[in-house]
């Protein structure tokens, strides 16, 4: 008789062995994780999508939120928050996010609810647990009790909608959006308030300290001319007098008339400073401020978030452009 040289026998048995090496090691793998789980390693819950309509909103989440939220903001610093570009990939960070930060009063009016209603994320529209109105919780100034039309210019009548430059109201969105993101997150709530809280406090702290350094200055010397009606909050803050705005009404361009009126103001009150954030043209500025013999102080328009500033690092900036200003 010939012997088969392959092993027959051999052969037929093969597959069973390999699955019951396969199932061994299938069951040693579950029992290395449950062993693992079951001694300290639990799973870490995925950060929360944050996306901000503004920098400044971006850089004070990101501060409060820590490792428990991603944070994107959708406009730039250097864009004018009225006009921000609907671009797709904005509709998708609105598709994924679990919260939306928006400033409110209808500053994103013009591109945020167009966003939206293409993101198609329901918990993240207004009412819901993820969407987040700052303006909710600050004070607000210039709030228009009358009707208002187009004839006005751009008029917000809920309030001035540039409360971000006062770290006042800073400090009160911080603390607010704390117990926001502590009801999203509620294993991390602690650590979230407690960032809130010292945050806020070193905002006071500055505010405190800038307001102070500013007294110190002439009165007569503090008046200013501003290009947009956008100052406000700042402004109050700083103990500076606004004597008028380069834009004879808000989001209406200057024209000759408006500015010869603005000039002669200036040289009556010997007012020698012109602000404005960097977004807005200057041409009209440069001009005035090089007749009246004025200084031009160029505001950063947010926090610089995606080059890593920090929003208590931007208010105190825009009080060093003008205190610089004043102080030449």
């Amino acid at each position: 008789m010939v012997r088969d040289p392959m092993n027959l026998q051999s052969i037929l048995a093969f597959p069973a062995t390999i699955g019951a090496r396969l199932t061994r090691l299938w069951l040693g793998c579950a029992l290395v994780v449950a062993v693992g789980l079951g001694h300290g390693a639990p799973v870490q819950a995925a950060p929360l999508q944050v996306v901000a309509s503004l920098p400044s909103l971006a850089a004070l989440a990101a501060e409060v939120g820590g490792d428990v939220v991603e944070v994107r903001a959708m406009a730039s610093p250097r864009q004018d928050p009225h006009f921000v570009d609907a671009r797709p990939d904005l509709i998708l960070q609105l598709a994924r996010a679990d919260l939306l930060l928006v400033n409110g009063l209808g500053l994103e009016s013009g591109w945020v609810p167009a966003l939206l209603a293409q993101a198609r994320n329901p918990k993240i529209l207004a009412g819901g647990r993820g969407h987040f109105e700052a303006a909710r919780f600050v004070s607000l100034l210039q709030v228009t009790a009358g009707p208002v039309d187009r004839t006005q210019g751009d008029i917000h009548r809920g309030g001035n909608p540039h409360f971000l430059s006062d770290p006042r109201a800073g400090a009160k969105v911080a603390l607010a959006l704390a117990e926001t993101l502590a009801s999203l997150h509620p294993a991390q709530a602690a650590a979230v308030r407690a960032r809130a809280t010292a945050l806020a406090g070193r905002l006071e702290a500055l505010a405190a300290q800038e307001s102070a350094r500013f007294a110190k200055l002439p009165a007569a010397r503090r008046a200013l001319v501003a290009y947009h009606e956008s100052l406000p909050y700042l402004l109050t803050w700083l103990g500076i007098r606004q004597i008028a705005t380069l834009e004879p009404r808000p989001g209406i361009p200057p024209h000759p008339q408006h500015v010869a009126s603005v000039l002669g103001l200036m040289r009556q009150q010997a007012a020698r400073v012109i602000a404005q954030e960097e977004y807005y043209p200057r041409s009209t500025s440069q001009t005035v401020a090089r007749m009246a013999g004025a200084r031009l102080a160029v505001l950063h328009g947010g926090a610089r978030f995606a080059e890593g500033e920090r929003y208590e690092a931007h208010v105190r900036g825009l009080a060093k452009v003008l205190y610089d200003a004043f102080a030449q």
